[in-house]
């Protein structure tokens, strides 16, 4: 089982994502399932506009700049 911390947040953005989760039609448990699931998604996010391009991308974009003569 993956170990779990405490977060604290202000009552009132707890108390919207209360609200979400009660009209998420089961869809979350809780507060604590919701707040993992968009932390989880806004960290993946980030991570894949950090790649843009994969390694064989990149090697490929260099060959060609450098056949124009930028290199």
């Amino acid at each position: 089982m993956i170990e779990k911390i405490s977060i604290r947040i202000s009552r009132i953005l707890y108390d919207k994502i209360k609200n979400r989760v009660e009209f998420s039609q089961g869809e979350f448990r809780d507060v604590e399932e919701y707040v993992e699931f968009v932390l989880s998604k806004v960290v993946n996010e980030v991570r894949e506009a950090d790649q843009v391009y994969t390694p064989q991308e990149e090697e490929e974009i260099k060959k060609r700049l450098k056949s124009l003569g930028y290199f």
